[in-house]
């Protein structure tokens, strides 16, 4: 099979470019210790393939499944980037909708984990509304649910930004894109709350009298506070991803 110079050339332009910048930040993060050596190598996999296959997928976070569906993308499209447009392609739209969902699941969740902690709200369990500690599974805040919210509309922003730049499609098309922004709101929402839901019902929560914290295995001097070993954190993070994704895929093909 012949490849177009065009793709061709294009594909090493953004290779070269992924490769330089994921390798720029996979260094730093190790070098702060945010990373150890093996996440530091595999953000630079995930990161460098995200960015080869396409400037505007690519928002700095790691994950398989979008990796998985960014290079099914780009197979599909041979580098081209594409409105969401059920017309053109129910296939495309739906695998431009799914990243878009796992990455506003992925920025709320952090970003609702991390603005939830500082805030001097007293978190609640999503599934009984009872106060509990920090920290514990499930807990959540409504400063915590509002920037899963601003998280979601970030990647929003960014698809709908960087695609006028380098997306070609019709101008009505181009406008019906806005509506990624409140789907993209929605999207970062939902996900957080199915990975609270997921970690107050399937991921163990107690408080240990010795280390005088919230913790995630059962133990001596561990009280249950919610949960049952069911699910890890990682796990928790996996389903709530997938749901997300596949949701914000079908919203997609169902609305564009």
């Amino acid at each position: 099979m012949v490849i177009p110079v065009a793709f061709s050339s294009s594909l090493v332009v953004r290779s070269a470019v992924g490769a330089l910048l994921a390798a720029l930040i996979a260094a730093r993060a190790v070098r702060r210790r945010s990373l150890d050596a093996s996440g530091g190598i595999a953000g630079f996999v995930v990161m460098a393939v995200h960015i080869a296959c396409g400037y505007r997928i690519q928002v700095l976070a790691n994950s398989i499944v979008a990796t998985i569906l960014v290079v099914i993308f780009e197979i599909m499209t041979g580098g081209q980037d594409q409105c969401l447009d059920s017309n053109g392609s129910k296939i495309i739209t739906g695998i431009i909708g799914g990243i878009i969902g796992h990455y506003c699941c992925c920025n709320g969740d952090t970003w609702s984990s991390e603005i939830g902690v500082l805030s001097n709200e007293q978190p609640r369990l999503i599934t009984t509304l009872k106060p509990v500690r920090k920290g514990t599974n499930g807990g959540v805040t409504l400063q915590g649910l509002l920037a899963a919210t601003g998280g979601g509309l970030i990647i929003g922003l960014t698809f709908v930004i960087v695609g006028l730049l380098t997306a070609e499609c019709s101008f009505d098309m181009a406008l019906r894109q806005l509506l990624v922004l409140p789907i993209s709101v929605a999207a970062g929402l939902l996900g957080s709350l199915i990975d609270s839901l997921l970690g107050a019902t399937l991921q163990f929560s107690g408080y240990c009298s010795v280390r005088k914290k919230v913790v995630s295995k059962r133990g001596p001097t561990v009280t249950k506070i919610s949960g049952i070993t069911v699910l890890d954190n990682d796990a928790v993070n996996a389903v709530s991803i997938l749901i997300t994704t596949a949701l914000t895929a079908y919203a997609c093909i169902y609305i564009f």
